[in-house]
């Protein structure tokens, strides 16, 4: 049973948005811009996937949070030419204004990564309509909103790759998670899906990661303990397996491959 309400260790409604120029492996052209939301590694898989995984490949990169001194931190550890910039996902201004700012900078935004997530323990009984709305907000809407902020100009260039992330939640009905978080995350599995129809014509790909446990601080809680102990490969999920997942559904080697749910999990959801 979960407790009434239990907030994740350092659980924040603060978010980072991560912009990279990176080489992705057989992507063309081989220099590329990716947003990755949500990367402040406060909680979820973000700074590993925006710094450890692309570190090798990226010559410079931009954070962005609505906190700018963790901006600014966050990119002065990724190295090279970072740039730190601020961002809400669940305010559309303060979504258009960055992404007016990448633009601006770069010239181009070709990989967007919805990572930005917010998780509250909570149930059908406890949740306030405040914790519903905030979790609701930054997992669903939040997706929505930069994704829509991008479209115009991935349209314009013809070309662009958008990356959302679920959860093993959104299949479960959030055995651990709850679930509010459960069917934010829903919403982005579906959201997906009619995101890649819409955008297919405009060779734009649209997919999406579904993460069971990473080791994160997300995921320390004890209500995810038995979830652990009954992954079929025997142990948690490291952040760089999402990043991995993410690299490969970003390059030319999932180039004809839209609309999809890439299962993260060690085996622990099978479909």
């Amino acid at each position: 049973m979960l407790p009434n309400k239990i907030r994740t260790p350092n659980a924040t409604p603060n978010l980072v948005l991560y912009v990279v120029p990176l080489w992705v492996p057989n992507l063309v052209p081989g220099n590329s811009t990716c947003e990755v939301t949500g990367s402040d590694g406060r909680g979820g898989t973000g700074s590993l996937s925006a710094s450890d995984t692309v570190v090798n490949t990226a010559p410079v990169i931009d954070s962005v949070d609505i906190d700018p001194n963790t901006a600014r931190d966050t990119a002065a550890s990724i190295g090279q030419d970072a740039l730190g910039l601020e961002i809400d996902v669940a305010l559309k201004p303060s979504v258009l204004a960055g992404v007016d700012q990448v633009l601006n900078h770069f010239g181009q935004l070709d990989i967007l990564v919805n990572n930005a997530g917010y998780l509250i323990y909570t149930t059908f009984d406890s949740c306030s309509e405040e914790d519903w709305d905030r979790i609701v907000d930054v997992n669903m809407k939040g997706t929505f909103l930069c994704a829509q902020a991008v479209m115009p100009h991935m349209k314009e260039r013809g070309q662009g790759v958008i990356i959302n992330m679920t959860s093993l939640a959104a299949k479960t009905g959030g055995l651990a998670a709850g679930p509010p978080y459960a069917a934010a995350k829903a919403g982005v599995l579906t959201l997906t899906i009619g995101l890649a129809r819409a955008l297919a014509p405009d060779q734009i790909r649209v997919n999406a990661i579904a993460p069971g446990v990473i080791d994160t601080a997300m995921t320390s809680a004890p209500e995810h303990d038995q979830l652990k102990a009954s992954i079929p490969i025997g142990h948690s999920g490291q952040p760089e397996d999402v990043a991995h997942c993410a690299l490969f559904l970003a390059s030319n080697d999932s180039r004809h491959i839209t609309g999809e749910t890439i299962d993260v999990n060690g085996g622990l959801y099978m479909d």
